[in-house]
């Protein structure tokens, strides 16, 4: 292996998720998940919005980034949200129309289950 940095990463800051309709986007992100929007700034060479969305309190974001052919929507984004409560959760987000899978209930694991973004971007709830 190589040598080390001499300045040391610190943190996680944004993860980006690309997004067809980045209006749409922040509605689900912010309306149906309950994130709060933190950052929506014009960026001309992106071609929208650089869009941020977070649990409160949250120290790392997601930025809803407009998709392009080297980033394409639909992806599986490998984020995993916490709940406090990942069956009501489950349930809440049932009925409200969204995509979601079964609620994996395994054994010394923690409650669990997979959801779509309007996009078909994939994340998970983890309790």
């Amino acid at each position: 292996m190589g040598e080390r940095v001499s300045t040391a990463i610190t943190g996680i800051r944004t993860v980006a998720i690309p997004v067809t309709d980045q209006d749409r986007a922040v509605e689900f992100y912010v309306s149906t998940l309950g994130l709060e929007k933190l950052l929506d700034a014009p960026i001309e060479q992106l071609g929208g919005r650089w869009i941020e969305v977070a649990p409160s309190e949250s120290t790392t974001s997601i930025a809803l980034v407009p998709a392009s052919p080297e980033a394409p929507t639909g992806v599986e984004t490998g984020i995993r949200l916490t709940t406090a409560d990942a069956a009501s959760l489950h349930n809440e987000l049932v009925k409200r129309g969204v995509d979601v899978g079964e609620l994996l209930l395994w054994e010394g694991v923690p409650p669990m289950f997979t959801f779509r973004d309007p996009d078909s971007n994939g994340l998970v709830i983890v309790e």
